[in-house]
């Protein structure tokens, strides 16, 4: 038999493996997330359909990993009742877990967009989109280095930076706008990049998200200074 003091020690290291998991499961999710964007972006450059058709489907899984991350939550409250830093690990994973089914869904969304967008004649506006695109998926990278690294600066570089997408956003709005006033024929794979674009700008503010829950996870207090954020020129689209 254990003594107290053994049985103390095997909890200690179950509830800090079990943190351990918890974190790997999270950044898996993470890993998937910015997968599905990158190939969405690369589906536009290159029209594959295809690819687009794969972000698609492969938002079942990220939809999946969420529900085992709220499931090793719910257990980890449940018989572990964390406290300080390991509770705030719980809450930033199951916030930063609901970011990030929320960025795959808006790759899928950007992925059904290109199908659509296929159809039609190129664009010479989709390079704009692939640049704002990128931008995107580099914040979303580095926020992710920061959750599994634990070093904030990252993530506190990302959310400073945070008006930089709303400012290619905004670029982008008004080029859009003036190629569909120019030519009607444009108007139709002009709302398809609209949409696109204001998919991406939300993956943005995703990302700023996170870091604020990865500064919290590891600081335990917010990001107290105004978060920066650009005027938005129309409201959300899906």
């Amino acid at each position: 038999m254990n003594s107290p003091a053994q049985q103390g020690h095997h909890i200690v290291k179950a509830f800090s493996e079990e943190l351990e998991q918890l974190s790997a499961s999270v950044a898996t999710m993470g890993g998937l997330a910015e997968s599905m964007i990158s190939d969405a972006i690369d589906a536009i450059i290159t029209r594959d359909s295809d690819l687009a058709l794969e972000v698609v489907e492969r938002d079942k899984r990220i939809d999946a990993l969420q529900h085992d991350v709220e499931r090793q939550i719910i257990r980890l409250l449940a018989l572990r009742q964390p406290l300080a830093w390991d509770l705030r690990v719980c809450i930033a994973a199951l916030k930063i877990s609901a970011d990030l089914e929320r960025v795959g869904d808006l790759a899928k969304n950007i992925a059904r967009r290109t199908r659509a967008l296929n159809e039609a004649e190129p664009l010479a506006l989709t390079k704009s989109v692939e640049r704002m695109g990128r931008l995107v998926q580099r914040h979303l990278h580095e926020v992710l280095d920061a959750y599994v690294s634990g070093e904030i600066a990252g993530a506190v570089g990302v959310w400073e930076r945070d008006d930089d997408v709303d400012e290619h956003y905004n670029a982008l709005f008004r080029e859009l706008l003036t190629c569909m006033a120019g030519d009607p024929q444009l108007i139709g794979p002009g709302t398809h990049l609209l949409f696109i674009a204001k998919n991406l700008e939300r993956v943005g503010d995703h990302a700023t998200n996170i870091a604020e829950l990865v500064h919290y996870a590891v600081t335990g207090s917010e990001l107290t200074a105004e978060r920066p954020k650009g005027t938005p020129l129309e409201s959300g689209a899906s």
